[in-house]
């Protein structure tokens, strides 16, 4: 059976800045890579407006521009690139099987593991509505369109912590909505939040809703309830930043590969390497520290590096 099946030197599962880096290597040393684009071709960046802080694009450029850049970068070396879904894999033995949209199974040699991991939103019909608008999911990489502007932050953990420190280093205003009485993040996150004069935390409040227009209005305040009185405040805000986490896209690697208890894969540190020998991690699936498009493709080219030092030492 295993002889009629499609078979290449490296699998790339998902199509963001980690995989398609991953490929331009893997492509250009004549590895011949196939890359599996996923549920969301071109990653998390295909939900960002404008990506400013990518090293080359001095004039800025929006995430799909760029992640196409990328996708057209990879093929021009010879990288396969495939519409679909991978909906299993076996590494229990090499070649691995992938499985992909439950009815094709290419073996593989080495795999790069590049699905990345999901912002968590409130699930709110305004938040779709206005993503891109104002809505952001990343202080780190849309926080600088809000210069001199009053936001509003979601979260009460340690990332919705530094993302409210950091906004409130360039905004005039910061605004953290926090569900309960108290928050989550570390003791010092949290002093750093309470000494920061221009950020006020408003305890025991939800969002109601995210008021204003896709386009040039974008969002314009921000409609909060207080869930003990049920008191309503409109707060003035240009920005909405969701921060109550990020959840890895790993679930198809559950009980074959080691994960932390968040479902990030461990990999040996400075190395793209999981404890399977031909498996390789790369970009955010790997990373809940720095969650950025420049160092997802770092670590794509280590992978690529990685499987090619790999298949080297077969022969």
């Amino acid at each position: 059976m295993k002889e009629d099946l499609e078979k290449t030197d490296v699998l790339i599962i998902g199509s963001g800045p980690a995989g398609y880096t991953a490929a331009i290597y893997a492509a250009r040393a004549d590895m011949k890579p196939v890359v599996i684009q996923g549920l969301q071709p071109g990653g998390q960046l295909t939900t960002t407006t404008d990506v400013d802080n990518y090293p080359g694009y001095k004039d800025g450029i929006t995430g799909p521009e760029m992640m196409e850049d990328f996708k057209a970068q990879a093929e021009r070396f010879g990288t396969d690139t495939r519409w679909g879904m991978v909906t299993k894999v076996d590494f229990s033995e090499r070649p691995f099987k992938v499985e992909v949209d439950e009815k094709d199974t290419i073996l593989a040699e080495t795999v790069i593991i590049a699905t990345g991991a999901s912002a968590k939103w409130l699930g709110m019909e305004d938040e779709k509505r206005l993503n891109g608008y104002g809505v952001s999911a990343c202080a780190t990489c849309d926080g600088f369109f809000y210069k001199g502007k009053e936001v509003v932050v979601v979260g009460a953990g340690d990332t919705a912590a530094e993302e409210a420190t950091y906004l409130a280093k360039m905004c005039t205003k910061v605004t953290m909505l926090v569900r309960r009485d108290k928050m989550r993040a570390s003791k010092a996150m949290q002093h750093r939040v309470f000494n920061t004069a221009n950020l006020e935390v408003l305890f025991n409040h939800n969002t109601k809703s995210i008021n204003g227009e896709p386009g040039a209005v974008g969002v314009e305040s921000i409609t909060a309830v207080n869930n003990i009185t049920n008191e309503e405040t409109v707060i003035p805000a240009s920005g909405f930043f969701v921060a109550i986490g990020h959840k890895p896209n790993s679930d198809l690697f559950k009980g074959q590969l080691e994960m932390d208890d968040s479902g990030y894969l461990i990999i040996e540190p400075g190395t793209s390497k999981t404890k399977i020998p031909g498996v390789f991690a790369a970009g955010d699936i790997a990373d809940h520290v720095y969650r950025q498009a420049v160092t997802s493709a770092g670590t794509g080219c280590m992978a690529a590096l990685d499987a090619e030092r790999f298949l080297a030492d077969q022969e």
